[in-house]
């Protein structure tokens, strides 16, 4: 029988111990009769701050996701969704797929990822020629180039926001995302994506949607897009940009 308060799905969601913003936007935007259920993975070195400890954060997160997906596991969900995103890009194209066989092996479940929701939205609005912007280091913004490019995608910039720990990705204030948009925008941009789920950037980023008159993807709604129309659940949600209202 289902949960009375997850009555239409209980979602799993995994997420860096560091991480308070996934948690935030599925409650925001949570369509009744959801409910949302963390595991998280402990992140013991947040520090981001050159290329090195960026990638020593990815060797974090591989050592403690399997536990993460073990203990969220005993709430009995229905999917699983990925509140993280940087090792949801890694090895391109075929990293993310293997990235993502990995967790529904281990989970049961039907998994969403960062890196394959943004690529559906983005196909969804039939658009090529693509802006992202991060809040990594250098050798994870080539990582996500690489996977949107593999995918099919004109990456015309990409850029990150370096910085330089994992907390302070959600201390970035809608000034310094606004100053980047406008650096990476152009009039042969198609749509703008940002990635990284600690960002703080759906309000935003629906609103910029009506002033640029063009998609404007925040990844941690793209995933949940994903996942809710992934289990047949068709909701139309306001205020968080538009492909939760049009597909």
């Amino acid at each position: 029988m289902p949960d009375v308060t997850g009555w239409r799905a209980k979602v799993a969601v995994i997420v860096p111990s560091t991480n308070t913003v996934v948690e935030h936007d599925m409650a925001e935007w949570r369509p009744g009769g959801l409910t949302f259920h963390a595991g998280r993975m402990h992140i013991t070195n947040p520090n981001l701050s050159n290329d090195e400890e960026f990638e020593g954060l990815i060797t974090q997160l591989d050592a403690t996701i399997e536990a993460a997906v073990e203990r969220v596991l005993t709430c009995k969900p229905d999917y699983m969704l990925m509140g993280m995103s940087a090792g949801t890009f890694w090895g391109g194209l075929e990293g993310s797929k293997a990235f993502t066989r990995k967790i529904e092996a281990w989970s049961g479940l039907p998994v969403s990822t960062g890196s394959t929701s943004t690529a559906a939205a983005l196909n969804a609005f039939g658009v090529k020629r693509i802006a992202v912007f991060s809040p990594y280091q250098p050798v994870a913004d080539h990582q996500v180039s690489t996977f949107y490019k593999e995918a099919g995608f004109d990456v015309v910039n990409v850029t990150g926001l370096r910085c330089e720990t994992a907390t302070a990705i959600a201390a970035v204030t809608p000034e310094r995302i606004g100053r980047t948009i406008r650096e990476i925008d152009g009039p042969d941009v198609e749509a703008i994506v940002q990635v990284g789920t600690n960002l703080s950037f759906v309000r935003q980023a629906d609103a910029l949607e009506g002033y640029l008159g063009k998609p404007v993807i925040p990844i941690n709604i793209a995933v949940l897009w994903h996942a809710l129309r992934a289990m047949g659940i068709n909701d139309v949600i306001d205020g968080c940009s538009r492909i939760m209202r049009e597909f």
